[in-house]
């Protein structure tokens, strides 16, 4: 567990269990991508300020429990978002931001997809699949070994089959056991929750 991640002494929390999927891809997969519909654009946010990048990751990630880097310290957010290998490109529809994804250079030559996720209003409006082929297109530009990614239980239905469908094959799968802070203010769904054991 990362050291900023332990709750505090006598903090409430919320105790959720997860099973977390690690997945690989070796090469460009050997398709085409369907294409972003009009208005949509993505670009490239060299240097994100802390301020904007979390706002971003948690409207993205609110609903899928995303809660490391909201309690993350700014000061190492900032080491993290002023690293070159770390690149953060954000999808827009009509001029709003619609959704984004980070790739992680630091383990070269693998690159890993650290997040993607789509803002609430933007699910299911043909956007996702098309934004992960960018990503992949992105990474495969460069002379990578593979790309890397991991879903978990918390995270969109959806998020597991589209990774699969796109050319990433499963490595791993690990149980985790997260403690939330409440202050950050998730609702965890009931399926997410420890089963208690009978007293």
């Amino acid at each position: 567990m990362l050291e900023y991640a332990r709750v505090r002494p006598g903090e409430p929390f919320d105790r959720v269990q997860v099973t977390v999927t690690f997945l690989r891809m070796d090469r460009h997969p050997p398709r085409t991508w369907p294409a972003l519909p009009p208005g949509a654009a993505i670009e490239y946010v060299p240097h994100m300020d802390v301020a904007t990048y979390r706002d971003l990751y948690d409207r993205v990630g609110q609903p899928w429990l995303w809660w490391l880097r909201r309690i993350m310290p700014d000061a190492m957010l900032a080491r993290h978002l002023a690293d070159p290998a770390v690149a953060i490109h954000v999808l827009r529809v009509d001029g709003a931001v619609a959704g984004f994804f980070e790739l992680d250079a630091t383990p070269w030559p693998d690159v890993n997809l650290s997040y993607f996720g789509l803002l609430p209003g933007a699910i299911g409006r043909g956007l996702g699949f098309a934004l992960l082929g960018a990503a992949i297109e992105q990474v495969f530009a460069g002379p990578v070994r593979g790309m890397t990614v991991n879903t978990c239980t918390a995270d969109h239905p959806r998020a597991l089959p589209n990774y699969l469908r796109a050319g990433f094959r499963i490595v791993r799968r690990i149980d985790e056991m997260w403690d939330i802070p409440r202050r950050l203010g998730f609702e965890v769904p009931d399926h997410l929750r420890p089963a208690q054991r009978p007293a």
